[in-house]
């Protein structure tokens, strides 16, 4: 399948403050990026959205809006990158419908060691009776 590209018109990149450890930088300097992308407007066919929408991922709402955190790097230009390119990887994931499962018959040899199986496994609590004297 081809790769999905999104426009950037489609979603909404919001510069914010990182959490945890940085020192002073990371108090003073909107490095991390929340990216905000709302599936049902958007461009991507209807069985991808609909995919997208039963994944059970925390980052997408119960509205359909995906929020997507990035802050691992140090310049605000790089968290952009990671971000956008996050929401391209969650959309190229389910971008591929699952194949089908066709049902398949049991081999006889799987039909016949299962039996022996049963059958030791039935000799083994059968010898677990009462002891004669």
């Amino acid at each position: 399948m081809p790769r999905i590209i999104i426009p950037p018109t489609e979603y909404e990149l919001t510069a914010i403050r990182a959490q945890g450890a940085g020192g002073q930088n990371v108090n003073k300097v909107s490095s991390a990026i929340q990216l905000r992308f709302d599936v049902h407007p958007s461009s991507l066919n209807e069985g991808v959205k609909a995919r997208l929408l039963a994944l059970s991922d925390s980052r997408i709402t119960s509205d359909g809006v995906v929020v997507i955190k990035a802050q691992t790097q140090r310049t605000q230009e790089a968290n952009k990158r990671e971000a956008i390119e996050r929401l391209h990887e969650l959309v190229q994931s389910v971008a591929t419908p699952p194949r089908a499962r066709h049902a398949t018959k049991p081999t006889l040899a799987s039909k016949r060691r299962r039996l022996e199986a049963k059958v030791i496994r039935g000799k083994v609590k059968a010898l677990r009776g009462a002891v004669d004297e």
